[in-house]
């Protein structure tokens, strides 16, 4: 079989594939760019800019969380000692857990009058009250919210950083040992710089991910109270089968994918490798 005939030979192998692609994805986008409508109205929607700031600091925080505790996990788990194939399928199941499933379990745990966490921080003096209201202040919603979603997601990027971690070759912990680095120096001179690309594929996937989260919110808050915890993929809910605003929500959803292609470019600039 000639070169040539084999390349059009994969194509056509890969054809029933592209058009599903296409089908699922393609049409959908064509769809909402046809059918958005309202631009002008973007600039003096008051409640867009507080559902914007509530996302990206929603964003910032749990992504944040989860890359320093994500880091620490794999860093742990890359470390030989016994038991650690347990350990790390234990540190899975809060990922492979159902979101909704999990979040109605944090609405339990949140709970004002029965919640185990207040109760824990009133027995440990942190509270005058063991009735806190997790869910019902504004400030507290929030944190409740973002400490459930970085319980739920963390395994995933100690995953993702896990493997970034076990493609750094030995042999230069070995020869940095030698020159007598310590665990500080060897982690900022060689972990750190190594783990940079692995760092930017994870912190996009999820920062992607968690901007347009939907179902935890949905589930713990509803995007309460006073629209303090509410996001943007719960105000395009909000907007396209509530108010049945069709137009304006495709409108909201082209904002989205464009913060969210912005976000990820500034990001991959910023941990670009340095020219020499």
């Amino acid at each position: 079989m000639t070169a040539r005939r084999s390349y059009w030979l994969n194509w056509v192998y890969a054809l029933p594939a592209l058009i599903m692609i296409a089908v699922v994805n393609v049409v959908p986008m064509g769809q909402t760019f046809w059918w958005s409508s309202g631009f002008g109205r973007l600039s003096s929607d008051s409640r867009l800019w507080g559902v914007l700031r509530n996302t990206t600091m929603f964003t910032f925080f749990a992504v944040s969380a989860e890359l320093v505790l994500g880091l620490a996990i794999a860093l742990l788990l890359a470390q030989k000692f016994y038991g650690r194939g347990f350990v790390r399928a234990a540190v899975l199941i809060p990922w492979a857990l159902p979101t909704a499933v999990m979040a109605m379990a944090w609405r339990w745990i949140f709970n004002a009058d029965y919640g185990v966490l207040g109760d824990i921080f009133y027995k440990f003096h942190l509270s005058s009250s063991p009735n806190i209201p997790w869910l019902a202040s504004p400030g507290l919603a929030f944190f409740s919210c973002v400490l459930a979603d970085v319980w739920k997601t963390t395994p995933f990027m100690a995953i993702l950083l896990m493997s970034g971690l076990a493609a750094i070759p030995s042999e230069l912990y070995e020869a940095a040992l030698m020159d007598g680095a310590g665990t500080w120096r060897r982690f900022w001179m060689i972990t750190f710089p190594m783990l940079k690309p692995t760092i930017a594929v994870a912190v996009i996937f999820r920062a992607i991910q968690t901007f347009g989260i939907f179902d935890l919110i949905w589930v713990l808050t509803g995007g309460g109270p006073g629209g303090k915890t509410q996001t943007i993929a719960l105000y395009v809910y909000d907007v396209v089968f509530r108010y049945q605003e069709l137009g304006y929500g495709c409108t909201l959803t082209l904002v989205m994918a464009t913060a969210l292609i912005s976000f990820s470019t500034i990001f991959m600039l910023l941990l670009r490798p340095k020219s020499s």
